[in-house]
């Protein structure tokens, strides 16, 4: 059954700060991952952010801890240069609320496509008080070895996933929307210049999804699709691809697993605009997911 409406507001799922970061010009100078992690640290549950950057020179993994009641957050950064091979495993501590937290990385066999985040043969370590309170990357056992740390009895929890692309057709992420599944891609696709009206395509795994016709007047909307017999809530907003006045223009896309009551947001970018959007379900081919994560992929169209 098809249905047409207009879109909703999208609401912050979470009053978390860890969806306020801004997203400036500045990011469509070079692709970024930041994903948000929820763990136990220095006794307390925090959110960690782990900030992936690649530009034509290096890249860089900057980490920060929250620090619940002060603004400020405790921080750790690691530069990539790709001359210098002993900066690709390293380790280095920091203190979180008056306690150490050490950092242990080796990156020197990293496998890297397009995203600056490696896909592969790798491992980022957290410890404090003696446990690995988040491992990212593949290489467990080695960083166990490492590390001489225990599991934490808190397994990390992935919150949120923001990612900038920067093309111009076509723009390309992956991710998983349980951590125990597979990973998907997504393929976000535009037909903008020429003379036919504008289209959009949504696609995962290569199933497109979502098509868009004449997005001039639906250039925001959402759509619920399903992913392995999972509700999928996608919203878009890519006023800017259509109408940016200085030719440089983003368009943000939230991908939200789970039904709509759990919708998040992407309204500080587009509350003050209106377009109409179809909302309607698709499938492709039972598992429960967490509500609380969502993935924002901003979109930067060049030419």
């Amino acid at each position: 059954m098809y249905t047409q409406q207009r879109p909703q507001k999208l609401r912050r799922a979470s009053g978390e700060k860890y969806t306020d970061d801004p997203i400036t010009n500045k990011s469509a100078t070079q692709c970024t991952v930041m994903c948000v992690y929820r763990t136990k640290i220095a006794g307390l549950c925090r959110f960690v952010t782990v900030l992936w950057c690649k530009n034509l020179l290096n890249v860089s993994v900057n980490i920060s801890v929250d620090n619940p009641g002060n603004e400020n957050p405790y921080t750790c950064k690691i530069d990539l240069k790709p001359w210098l091979f002993w900066s690709k495993k390293g380790f280095k501590s920091f203190t979180v609320g008056g306690k150490r937290v050490d950092v242990f990385w080796d990156l020197r066999s990293a496998k890297f496509s397009l995203s600056p985040e490696p896909s592969g043969d790798y491992y980022v370590a957290l410890v404090s008080d003696e446990e690995v309170v988040l491992l990212l990357g593949e290489c467990k056992n080695e960083a166990y070895k490492r590390t001489k740390s225990r599991p934490s009895s808190i397994e990390a929890v992935l919150m949120c996933k923001k990612e900038n692309v920067i093309g111009k057709k076509s723009f390309i992420t992956k991710t998983k929307f349980d951590e125990k599944e597979k990973e998907y891609e997504i393929v976000v696709e535009n037909s903008i210049s020429g003379l036919k009206d504008p289209e959009m395509w949504i696609s995962i795994d290569g199933i497109v999804l979502i098509h868009i016709k004449n997005l001039q007047w639906k250039f925001r909307g959402n759509q619920t699709v399903y992913v392995n017999k999972i509700p999928l809530q996608v919203f878009w907003d890519v006023h800017d691809w259509l109408f940016s006045s200085h030719g440089l223009g983003h368009g943000i896309f939230l991908f939200k697993p789970g039904p709509q009551e759990y919708v998040s947001d992407v309204e500080k970018e587009g509350s003050s605009r209106s377009g109409d959007g179809d909302s309607t379900t698709y499938s492709t081919q039972s598992r429960s997911t967490s509500p609380d994560f969502c993935l924002y992929l901003y979109a930067w169209k060049l030419g």
